[in-house]
């Protein structure tokens, strides 16, 4: 195996032919294709290592690189679950597929530019970390929260909590509320943003961002937005979806404070389930640590998925000033 990387590349020609493997590559997940990327960090604020055998990339790791005093962390684009390592399936036995992918672990991270942090989520498919540790890497386990198999509509409603169902039909019987799917990316940012005042945030990304976003997913078809509206107009919870070839994702989520109790959040949910059937295996409602958040998601039947939060910090000393102002992560 070696490397793509050559003392005669650059980071415009490593994006160029991550974009191209990325385009090619159906089991790469959306969050690590090239143009969700560009969408979500920008076209030039990106970069990839990856390793080739026999003229096929075989493993890759894109990355984003932001400089701060000096100090160089390589991370992930924000409203981006996931992005880490991608190594192509192998049909060896099971001590060689691990002996393979420490091999093109160790390669792509050997690979990275100089950095003082690291830091990404890996995809909940890719278990193997400890070749990292050798290295001095550090992890942490997340987890989301997915419903592997949303082909039978009729299981997954049996297989929601009480509550959830009661919650929908109110939101249908009560409230009188209908989904639609044909309100702009804007008109969901009104109750995107509304959720984040409720709490006094400031929304960590800005509109403009998200409809960089919203105009790629639309190009290739690999979003939709629904948001709940009672009879008289007034918009009570909207979901954004994001889908790749295998699974889709709960992105985003907002809510108008007033309308809290109308059940129209379970209601989109389920509608978003429903949609998803049709374009997607799985379901993934990208997982939160904020218990109200999981439990929430726990009450769809979704499993507990766990994954990995990879981390690399260069000195003691870096450790200490990350903790104390509360960077460590994004």
């Amino acid at each position: 195996m070696s490397s793509l990387i050559k003392s005669n590349t650059n980071a415009h020609e490593r994006r160029h032919r991550y974009r191209q493997h990325s385009d090619y590559t159906l089991e790469l997940p959306l969050f690590s294709k090239g143009w969700w990327l560009d969408a979500a960090a920008g076209e030039t604020n990106w970069d990839a290592v990856f390793v080739e055998k026999g003229g096929n990339i075989i493993a890759s790791m894109p990355f984003v690189i932001r400089r701060s005093k000096g100090f160089v962390k390589l991370t992930q684009p924000v409203l981006t679950q996931a992005l880490g390592p991608w190594m192509s399936s192998s049909t060896a036995n099971y001590a060689k597929t691990l002996q393979r992918e420490k091999e093109l672990l160790t390669a792509l991270f050997n690979k990275l530019p100089k950095h003082h942090v690291y830091s990404q989520n890996w995809h909940h498919q890719q278990t193997n970390w400890l070749p990292l540790h050798w290295q001095g890497y550090e992890q942490t386990t997340r987890y989301t929260y997915r419903l592997p198999d949303i082909s039978d509509e009729h299981y997954l409603w049996t297989n929601f909590l009480e509550n959830i169902r009661r919650e929908i039909r109110k939101a249908k019987n009560r409230f009188s509320l209908i989904v639609r799917d044909d309100l702009s990316i804007d008109d969901f940012l009104d109750l995107h943003e509304q959720t984040f005042s409720r709490q006094g945030k400031k929304i960590p990304y800005s509109r403009e961002l998200v409809r960089n976003i919203d105009s790629a997913c639309l190009q290739r078809n690999s979003r939709k937005i629904l948001i709940a509206e009672d009879n008289e107009g007034k918009r009570h919870y909207g979901v954004y979806i994001v889908w790749d070839e295998n699974t889709a994702y709960y992105l985003m989520g907002g809510s108008n404070p007033v309308f809290r109790t109308s059940g129209a959040a379970s209601l989109c949910m389920w509608e978003a389930i429903r949609f998803s059937s049709t374009i997607a295996s799985s379901f993934d409602f990208e997982g939160s640590m904020l218990e109200p958040v999981e439990r929430f998601f726990r009450s769809f039947g979704a499993r507990q998925t766990p994954y990995h939060n990879v981390s690399f910090v260069s000195s003691n000393f870096l450790k200490i000033i990350l903790f104390l102002k509360n960077v460590t992560h994004d």
